[in-house]
């Protein structure tokens, strides 16, 4: 996925939440220009709790209104789009926001802002002293 980060790197590390790689199926609805209406189905590409990156085949533009349904679990969100970006493979990747932060839509736990893969936590977790793997024993082969 070629979603570079454009944005000076100070801006671009104060974000609101943790952003999560998943993909969620999901339903998209909105109006067009000429107010009749569309439904695209697609799958988020990243979400965070202020909404996601999706790919969208449907023309949509900057501050356009959307409702967005998690296949998953039915439940429904509204959002507005916030960046249209042309995507690798010629499809847009759009950037939507939540009206309201709503963590829960995605059904997963975001980590917290200042987690990062150096975290004492995170080291914890990922050190072989403390895997389940190294503590069972194998017998011998038989010859």
């Amino acid at each position: 996925m070629s979603t570079p980060n454009v944005r000076p790197g100070t801006v671009a590390n104060q974000r609101r939440s943790q952003r999560i790689l998943l993909s969620v199926p999901l339903r998209v609805t909105g109006k067009r220009m000429n107010g009749s209406s569309f439904t695209e189905h697609t799958n988020t590409l990243i979400v965070n709790a202020h909404g996601a990156l999706i790919q969208l085949r449907e023309a949509v533009h900057n501050g356009q209104a959307l409702s967005l349904k998690n296949m998953g679990t039915g439940e429904e969100a509204h959002c507005t789009v916030m960046d249209v970006n042309e995507g690798p493979n010629g499809v847009p990747e759009v950037g939507v926001e939540f009206d309201e932060a709503n963590p829960q839509f995605w059904r997963v736990s975001f980590p917290p802002a200042d987690w990062s893969a150096r975290s004492p936590e995170a080291k914890r977790y990922a050190s072989p002293k403390h895997s389940p793997v190294n503590s069972v024993k194998t017998p011998p082969a038989k010859k």
